[in-house]
This record gives C-alpha cells, structure tokens and sequence, in this order.
C-alpha cells in the first residue's frame, strides 16, 4: 500500500477513534497515564483540539492551482495525524495502536518535508 493511503487510514483511524475510545476506556490510559480519569479527559481533550487545529489549518484559500492547493492543505493534514498520533504514544496502552502512532509519525513527518520542499520550488 502506498505511503499516503498507509497515512490516510491511519489518519481516519485516528481522527475517528482516539478521543471517544480515551475518554470511555480509563483501563486504555492507565499505564501510560498516572493521572488517571484525569488524564483520560485530558487525552480526550488533547486528541480533540489536535483535530480543530487540523481542520482550522486546513481551510486555505485556494489558488486554483490543484497542485499547490494540495500541498498547502495536506500540510495541516499531516501535522493533525502527527498530533493525534503523539497523543497515543502519551496515553495509549494498546501496542499495536502505538506502532501505528509511531508509524504514522515517521510517515508524516517525511511527507511533510516533502511538500516543504516542494512548495519551495513551485510556490511561486
């Protein structure tokens, strides 16, 4: 599978899951997580602002340009998946979630540079 459809899954997975499975399971925090139902609401809330940000960052104005619209949007995007990922690695217990958090964030973190990169070059 492609690295971006990998992301987007992952994303969706993410952005779907993390902030209602943290905030109903306290057994999912507790070993990573010693503040307890605490931490659980503060992970729940962490995952939440980590999506607002994203879908904020992500209303560009667009140029009419596909390709550059693109690269300015999935920055955001992939910034908001890294957030959201890290709040896993914080609080998750669950270890195959975790390898996809770490996963997800080596992956984005590339792809991010990548549209750097390449909007450096075609930004114009």
């Amino acid at each position: 599978m492609p690295p971006i459809r990998t992301a987007a899954t992952a994303l969706l997975l993410l952005t779907g899951a993390i902030a209602p499975a943290l905030a109903d399971s306290h057994e999912a925090t507790a070993p990573h997580d010693a503040h307890g139902e605490m931490g659980t609401a503060v992970a729940a809330e962490a995952a939440a602002a980590a999506h607002a940000t994203m879908s904020q960052a992500m209303a560009i104005d667009p140029t009419g340009d596909p390709d550059i619209d693109f690269a300015r949007a999935m920055i955001p995007h992939h910034q908001g998946a890294i957030d959201m990922a890290q709040v896993v690695l914080e609080h998750g217990a669950d270890p195959d979630l975790r390898k996809l958090a770490q996963d997800v964030i080596e992956a984005q973190e590339a792809e991010i540079a990548f549209l750097r990169d390449w909007l450096a070059r075609n930004d114009k």
